[in-house]
């Protein structure tokens, strides 16, 4: 079965970063932790260039995947480093390089702590891997039609629960 839209597909990856001396630095390692990707292709589950370059692809198939920061985070934008006091914050213990997760206008975002001065904060709201090339090493594993319950939820159910049950996973 080649991997169209609608379908759950299963595999492992390697995630790495291209650095400015074309050298890479593994990121993510599905393998590391045997625990496969599981994704609802179609759906917005992955990074749009790394499914298109699925799409078509079955159980069994290797591929390697180079993404532009276009196609990967997008490029960075400085005016997304902003100066915010820090009451923004509360009480909660603060260092350059601390994450938050917050709700931005286009949903959840990162934010990445940059530096500290007295009462002001520099923060970042870019992706942590905008401006970056990515490199997937991408072990497709499995195929399999979707069933009506995760086409309404938009992905995988996880194993067993019951709306993944296998008489469910013709879709009409």
């Amino acid at each position: 079965m080649s991997i169209t839209a609608h379908q759950v597909v299963t595999l492992h990856y390697v995630l790495s970063d291209v650095l400015n001396d074309g050298s890479t630095r593994v990121l993510d390692d599905s393998n590391a932790r045997d625990k496969p990707l599981e994704y609802l292709h179609g759906h917005d589950n992955i990074l749009p260039g790394l499914e298109r370059a699925l799409d078509g692809k079955e159980a069994g198939a290797e591929l390697r995947v180079t993404l532009s920061p276009v196609d990967a985070y997008g490029i960075r934008n400085e005016a997304l480093v902003q100066d915010v006091t820090r009451a923004s914050f509360g009480n909660v213990a603060l260092e350059p390089g601390s994450r938050f997760q917050t709700e931005g206008e286009a949903g959840p975002q990162i934010v990445t702590v940059v530096s500290i001065d007295g009462d002001m904060v520099t923060v970042d709201t870019n992706h942590p891997l905008a401006g970056h090339t990515l490199r997937y090493k991408v072990n497709v594993l499995a195929v399999r039609e979707a069933t009506r319950a995760e086409l309404a939820k938009g992905h995988p159910l996880p194993e067993g629960t019951e709306h993944s049950k296998v008489e469910d996973r013709k879709v009409l």
